[in-house]
């Protein structure tokens, strides 16, 4: 007999979602699917809007990860103001955003792990949910837990200092930024005052941090490496260098062999190279490299592949840890699921350094802020956020309004990378099984959360968008049905 498994809602994730899981007679899995249920449509959203109004705009896409997509906006918006595409910028006003960006990093990795993976660490994906969650990682380690909330505040008040305030700040505008730090926020941000609450703490905890995950890991070895284990291709920006830069660089992609298959390409030249394929179950578009097609040019974005596809970090501690991670898997890149809190982790380490050695600069207190040049009828900015490579690309009219607007945010470059997981973890846990338990279905939550999807900012369709009316009578039978098609 055929079974369905659903999972509704999706726990521990920003947004909202479903998986459906379907066994054959056998007990094998015939098919699964991240199901994304809502739509939010910004693209649409923002046109018709004037274009200086976008990076304030988009930013509502999301209260987790507003910075990113105010930055991204704002780089496509140097673009069409004539600021150059990423090195045409004041000194000061590239170092306040990077400054505000790895603040962002730093305070959403910490969300993430220690609020939302951490629990499944600590206690088991197979625990009693009303002990695995973050009340009860308060309850078993206090420590750590304050720890996490303190990290995430540091975080966001290096946002309110660079952005004017934590959720949804104005700080960039196109063509630069509209404030500088003034020595009185330098100091507090970087020395504390009188608490915790400074760059050195931040940087030690990041260290307590990764020394936590890699105890756990000696423990666990076998299940971190083991669970939801695929080859894919992996995606990200670098420094020309091949530096990991999470703000600014060219695009790069990596084979399950290491072998480059985009190689260090200009951001304003991405549809070249992409494409974005829709299908019927699901409001998230499933993105892949044009040239090797929709079956072979998916990949996965985030911390697992930036550090698959830089070559070296820009900051010492971190690098420490990055050649400790490539050293694992003898330099070929890594692809185990789990990995990804380890490289998540060092990503922590490394923005703590930065926050520190952008505080410790002076340009960060300049008040040479903006720059314009030619204006240009449309622009690309591209920024690595918190969950992996985030496009923004908008087209303007010479009346300054917005006239196209296209997204590809982190979670939907990850959709099929997680479609995959998802069917990965079934097959090993659900297969052949009587009784399908709860810790059989949280492990499929376990490997969604790995990618830290952001499914609220994820839901951006090109086609249609049912909208269906159920009439049903007291007792529960369907009396009509209506349905209309919208045309997006």
């Amino acid at each position: 007999m055929t079974r369905k498994i659903v999972i509704d809602p999706i726990t521990r994730v920003e947004g909202h979602g479903k998986v459906t899981i379907h066994l054959d007679d056998a007990g094998n899995v015939a098919q699964s699917r991240l199901h994304i249920v809502e739509f939010r449509g910004f693209e649409r959203f923002v046109q018709g809007r004037p274009y200086w109004e976008a990076p304030v705009l988009v930013q509502r896409l999301c209260g987790i990860c507003p910075v990113s997509h105010h930055l991204a906006a704002a780089k496509a918006m140097d673009v069409v103001v004539g600021a150059g595409t990423g090195d045409g910028l004041m000194p000061t006003a590239e170092k306040i955003r990077r400054l505000m960006h790895y603040g962002q990093i730093f305070q959403s990795h910490s969300l993430h792990f220690f609020h939302l993976a951490s629990p499944d660490l600590l206690f088991g994906y197979d625990a009693d949910p009303a002990t695995r969650n973050m009340i009860g990682v308060a309850l078993a380690n206090r420590e750590l837990a304050t720890q996490a909330i303190l990290m995430r505040k540091y975080g966001q008040e290096v946002i309110a200092a660079t952005a004017g305030k934590k959720i949804h700040g104005t700080g960039a505008i196109p063509g630069g930024v509209n404030k500088s730090l003034s020595v009185e926020e330098r100091d507090r941000l970087l020395k504390g005052a009188g608490g915790p609450l400074n760059a050195d703490q931040m940087v030690a905890w990041a260290q307590g941090a990764l020394a936590f995950f890699k105890d756990y890991y000696k423990k666990h070895k076998a299940f971190i490496d083991g669970f939801s284990k695929f080859p894919s291709n992996h995606l990200s920006l670098v420094r020309k260098d091949g530096a990991l830069d999470l703000y600014h660089g060219v695009l790069r992609a990596v084979d399950a062999d290491g072998k480059r298959i985009l190689d260090d390409v200009d951001c304003q030249d991405y549809l070249q190279h992409f494409r974005e394929e829709v299908k019927s179950w699901s409001y998230m578009k499933f993105p892949y490299l044009k040239r090797l097609g929709p079956e072979k040019g998916w990949y996965r974005v985030g911390p697992l592949a930036r550090l698959n596809v830089a070559d070296f970090i820009p900051t010492p501690l971190a690098q420490k840890e990055f050649e400790a991670f490539r050293a694992a898997t003898g330099g070929r890149p890594n692809d185990m699921c789990m990995h990804t809190h380890w490289a998540r982790l060092i990503e922590v380490l490394h923005a703590a350094e930065k926050m520190r050695e952008l505080l410790r600069d002076p340009d960060v207190l300049g008040g040479d802020l903006v720059v314009h040049g030619q204006r240009q009828p449309e622009g690309v900015g591209i920024i690595e956020a918190p969950r992996g490579t985030l496009f923004h690309h908008y087209a303007v009219g010479e009346d300054d309004l917005i006239q196209m607007a296209n997204l590809i945010v982190s979670t939907t470059h990850n959709n099929e990378p997680m479609n995959r997981a998802i069917r990965c973890v079934a097959t090993t846990y659900m297969a052949g099984q009587k009784e399908i338990t709860e810790p059989m279905m949280n492990a499929v939550e376990v490997a969604i959360r790995a990618y830290d999807p952001c499914l609220s900012c994820a839901t951006h369709a090109y086609g249609q968008m049912p909208l269906e009316v159920t009439l049903v009578d007291a007792a529960g039978a369907v009396v009509a049905r209506r349905r209309r098609d919208r045309t997006w």
